[in-house]
């Protein structure tokens, strides 16, 4: 993990504009993906929109303590009890299907990284749930993300969501600072204490990215090294935007117009 490195206004600007751009591929992706489409074609749909941009990807390459790399895609493709780091492979979406869409890319050297789960054609409502609570964590958690207040805040607050629906939080993989470089300090977990933890300071540049699987926190991994799924097998879901701190109060870099 690189030192963590306060942004100026400008530099939050120029985050923006990446943000916008992963805003852009991750509203796409979730306009494709539809029963019949294979992850195959979603990543070579996004593979395409990086490279029309003269954007770079954060993920090309990237090789982990935790993965078996270097990973050669542009998006992770979770599909159902898949949570995290999905390795895009010939799978065909079927009705039902919840798939989860994770990238991030750097434009003239700085980065944005963004998360959304879809639904498949017909959407089961325990499905549409764990959905939602993660995208209320994630409403919550910016909320929480304002000078003067603790990174703990940040993480109490998707923590106190994910209770409020009764889904256990996993405590291994969650948020990070992000820049110049997708993974800075600091960590942010998924659950903590509020009034605890690094002090937020204007400048401060964050991936908030709350996940939780319906029955269990704990986590194995494929064959492919990469693709993380529930231990248990229940599904789950993944939202996540880069935030900036400022003086005003929370600024989304990376938020989406949606059609779906």
């Amino acid at each position: 993990m690189s030192v963590m490195e306060l942004k100026s206004a400008r530099e939050i600007d120029l985050m923006r504009v990446t943000g916008e751009f992963v805003a852009q591929v991750l509203t796409e992706l979730g306009d494709r993906a539809d029963v019949g489409v294979n992850l195959l074609d979603l990543e070579h749909h996004a593979r395409e929109m990086i490279r029309r941009r003269g954007a770079e990807s954060c993920y090309w390459d990237y090789a982990p303590v935790f993965g078996e790399g270097p990973f050669r895609n542009v998006v992770c493709l979770s599909v159902n009890d898949a949570v995290l780091h999905g390795l895009p492979h010939d799978y065909t979406l079927r009705d039902g299907d919840m798939l989860s869409m994770d990238m991030a890319v750097g434009i003239d050297g700085w980065v944005a990284d963004s998360a959304r789960t879809v639904i498949v054609g017909t959407p089961a409502e325990e499905d549409l749930r764990v959905i939602r609570a993660t995208e209320m964590a994630l409403d919550a958690a910016i909320e929480a993300a304002r000078p003067g207040h603790r990174l703990g805040d940040i993480s109490a607050a998707i923590g106190a969501v994910a209770a409020d629906y009764g889904y256990p939080v996993n405590t291994e993989f969650g948020g990070h600072g992000l820049g110049r470089t997708m993974h800075e300090e600091p960590h942010v977990p998924n659950r903590g204490r509020a009034g605890r933890g690094l002090k937020l300071r204007a400048g401060t540049t964050l991936a908030i990215e709350p996940w939780f699987a319906r029955t269990t926190d704990r986590v194995v991994f494929d064959p492919d090294g990469w693709t993380i799924r529930s231990a248990d097998g229940s599904r789950g879901a993944h939202s996540e935007h880069t935030v900036a701190i400022t003086a005003d109060g929370p600024r989304v870099l990376t938020e989406r117009v949606l059609t779906r």
